[in-house]
């Protein structure tokens, strides 16, 4: 008899079938309302207004969590360690509260870039320029790419972030599953991968704008976006990247010029910390968008506009509080699973795509994957 317990085998053939989506871009047009195509900047000021009241309250009432914990009452209180104990505590809570609140700011930012703000050019560029060189994103710089971003997501060749690498990008033998030794490519432990996924949610932003770290890997060595000769840009971009920097510099002078004056630690507590935050929950928000085993990606012909655009999955990220404080950046699609979860899933299930094919989906790290091209679009892999 066959244990109840017996691991189904791998197979292919059986993996739901996927058709890349058929409608145009008039078609999809048409079928939103026209209410969501109208931008309400007095809204979003008001929006932008309730973000900077409450940092301010929160940096407020950062500013009595020493003083209180720190005072001969409270230890008297708590007894000296639990007055310690109880200080971090209460830094911890400040900087989660701060940190999606910085990260609503620059959701702001990121609005203005693809001028969903306001109809008002003028309005989008010194709200967006301001609210992101605040948290040390180069804005016109940034703008730039992420607009190639969207208008060639998911397409293998031209997309500038989030490439999936291939099989011959991590010298994976072209050969059967079975004849693959998987723990000798893959076969790291789960403390290395944690490691690597939280250096990741805090360091892949910046790793990103200094080196093109999950860029195009067609883009020449030192590519990045602070050198206005970039391959990134255009000699008509040329100041607008400047002007970028010019704000990044203000900040490196600005930082300094505070940790001169209030301590280099007291700028890190108030600052420092939720600003890295603000990096992971948008890394986070991003990477989860973009990386999930049933999202395709595609080459040559059979990539388009809209098939790339569809190519994303949003998130109930943080519940009411990824709502309120990040203004919806990243609901409206129900998961099975907490955002978490679903994090630590596509990092482990998002390894690699094959070398061929013009329809793609992600393998793990024993090859396998959840879904599969239509057999018209179907390139036989020797896992098969």
């Amino acid at each position: 008899m066959g244990s109840s317990t017996e691991v189904k085998k791998y197979n292919e053939a059986e993996l739901p079938e996927f058709t890349p989506m058929p409608w145009s871009l008039k078609e999809i047009r048409a079928a939103i309302p026209p209410e969501f195509f109208i931008r309400d900047t007095p809204r979003g000021l008001l929006y932008f207004a309730r973000d900077v009241l409450m940092a301010a309250a929160i940096w407020t009432i950062g500013t009595y969590i020493d003083p209180y914990f720190q005072s001969n009452a409270t230890k008297d209180l708590l007894t000296p360690l639990g007055a310690q104990v109880a200080r971090w505590a209460a830094w911890a809570v400040y900087w989660w509260f701060q940190g999606l609140v910085f990260t609503g700011i620059w959701v702001i930012g990121h609005e203005c870039g693809h001028g969903a703000f306001s109809d008002h050019k003028i309005v989008n560029d010194v709200l967006g320029f301001i609210t992101h060189t605040f948290l040390w994103t180069p804005y016109f710089s940034w703008r730039i790419s992420h607009h190639r971003h969207h208008s060639n997501h998911a397409s293998m060749e031209r997309d500038e972030v989030y490439v999936p690498k291939t099989r011959e990008d991590l010298s994976i033998p072209d050969k059967p599953n079975h004849e693959i030794d998987w723990d000798e490519i893959f076969g790291d432990t789960p403390i290395y991968t944690l490691y690597m996924l939280i250096r990741q949610q805090f360091l892949a932003f910046p790793a990103y704008l200094l080196f093109n770290v999950s860029g195009q890997k067609t883009y020449p060595k030192w590519t990045n976006h602070f050198d206005p000769n970039s391959i990134l840009f255009t000699k008509e971009q040329r100041n607008a990247v400047i002007i970028s920097n010019i704000g990044i510099a203000s900040m490196v002078w600005g930082v300094t010029y505070a940790s001169s004056i209030f301590g280099a630690a007291n700028v890190l507590k108030f600052y420092g910390i939720p600003w890295l935050l603000v990096t992971h929950w948008f890394i986070m928000i991003t990477y989860l968008h973009h990386t999930d085993p049933t999202l395709p990606h595609y080459r040559g012909k059979e990539w388009n506009f809209q098939r790339g655009a569809a190519a994303t999955v949003d998130r109930n990220f943080l519940g009411w509080q990824g709502r309120f404080f990040l203004h919806d950046v990243a609901h409206f699609h129900v998961i099975h699973h907490p955002v978490f979860q679903a994090l630590w899933e596509s990092y482990n299930k998002c390894q690699f795509v094959e070398n061929e094919g013009d329809v793609l989906f992600y393998r793990d790290k024993k090859g396998e994957a959840l879904r599969r091209p239509a057999e018209q679009y179907n390139i036989k892999t020797k896992s098969q």
